[in-house]
């Protein structure tokens, strides 16, 4: 059998499928004489692409597969396992709920945990996740969570529909919509967390501190500076106190941040913000004032000359659409627009060609008025959060 060897000490070797099958070839002609022919059109041609495409699958395998102990390139449970060494998760998917969802019926009768009611006649199901017995005017009040995971929606008075047939209960009615449950994490944003999250089991180093911070729920974006000095330190727009830390934080709770905060600083070390939250330190009981910032946010505005050069939907839409997931950290591959980043119109631009290459960027200009307009980048600074929502951007069709 032929030594291939597409595995080498420098990794896995990935020919192109040409070089595959002039390998092949030659090692049909080696055993059957230099004068084969080998032509795709005869049975040994067919034979020997059908060769080509079983290495080809091998390698294609082999590289697959030595990508998954690479923590920047494996995806799935592969990834899990890696993140799970240094103590870190991927986000799990979670339910709607529907709170306060009203049912009526026969008093006394009693509505059974997990009895099923749906939004409309085909739409999400929702299931009780608690019994509740009606009330003397056949009334009570029940908390539902949609069956399937992930942001599933109903509306206000949407859920209508009962499901599981229970003796005495007759009607049901939401009065306010679902509250979303998420997605699980995605093989891409799970890495890009994980980067961030490195020094979790860390304390006091910048490192550490943001790892902390970013395994917050719902955290978003996060911006660190520190002043070791003895004396003020401005950077940016913000005074730093003597030995203290700056944190800007976009996104969770504030008593899970300033948690998170308390446990990763070194004693001793002094806070800044306008944010303060008291916070119970687990282990002696003592109370402590956590401070931090959060972002103030700067509209974006934006106008765009688009041409098409080819098939696609409603430029305008998609043009707005691209350049709001760009700027909220949706669109595969990008963080979006961060605490403290610039507003480039170069990326911007990119961003649409990535998510509409029939569409053409002949101009992109912006500013924080819809009157100052231009291709130079906005200056963001470490308080402050770019904010861009389709309603600011203006999109011209030529």
């Amino acid at each position: 059998m032929a030594d291939y060897g597409y595995i080498t000490e420098t990794g896995v070797i990935f020919p192109d499928t040409a070089t595959l099958r002039a390998t092949v070839e030659a090692e049909w002609r080696g055993a059957l004489g230099q004068d084969l022919i080998t032509t795709p059109d005869t049975p040994q041609g067919v034979l020997i692409t059908l060769d080509t495409l079983g290495r080809d699958a091998l390698v294609r395998n082999n590289a697959d597969l030595a990508n998954q102990i690479n923590p920047n390139l494996a995806g799935g449970v592969f990834l899990d396992a890696i993140w799970a060494l240094t103590g870190g998760a991927r986000v799990q998917a979670t339910r709607s709920v529907l709170r306060e969802v009203e049912i009526n019926g026969v008093p006394g009768a009693l509505i059974p945990q997990g009895a099923q009611a749906r939004v409309g006649e085909a739409g999400a199901l929702f299931e009780m996740t608690g019994a509740v017995t009606l009330d003397s005017l056949g009334a009570g009040l029940a908390t539902f969570r949609s069956v399937e995971f992930g942001p599933v929606g109903a509306s206000a008075l949407a859920l209508d529909t009962i499901v599981t047939p229970v003796l005495g209960w007759e009607t049901v009615s939401n009065p306010t919509p679902a509250e979303p449950g998420a997605a699980t994490e995605s093989d891409q944003d799970a890495r890009a967390r994980r980067r961030v999250t490195l020094g979790a089991q860390g304390v006091a180093l910048p490192e550490a501190i943001l790892a902390g911070v970013w395994n917050v729920a719902d955290v978003t974006s996060v911006v660190f500076r520190e002043n070791y000095t003895d004396a003020p330190l401005t950077i940016e727009d913000v005074t730093l106190d003597p030995h203290s830390i700056y944190v800007c934080v976009d996104g969770g709770l504030d008593s899970e941040v300033g948690a998170a905060l308390l446990a990763k600083k070194s004693l001793g070390c002094g806070w800044n913000g306008t944010t303060t939250v008291t916070v119970t330190d687990p282990a002696s009981g003592q109370d402590y004032d956590v401070q931090f910032q959060r972002p103030d946010a700067v509209p974006i505005y934006a106008a765009v000359t688009v041409v098409v050069t080819g098939a696609g939907g409603d430029p305008a839409t998609v043009v707005r659409e691209a350049m709001v997931a760009y700027a909220s950290g949706e669109q595969a591959g990008e963080a979006g627009l961060g605490i403290g980043q610039d507003v480039s119109a170069f990326e911007l631009a990119g961003a649409v060609n990535r998510a509409a290459p029939e569409l053409y960027v002949a101009n992109l200009e912006i500013g924080t008025a819809p009157g100052t307009l231009a291709t130079t980048p906005v200056a963001i600074t470490i308080s402050e959060r770019a904010q861009l929502i389709a309603g600011n951007i203006v999109v011209n069709v030529t």
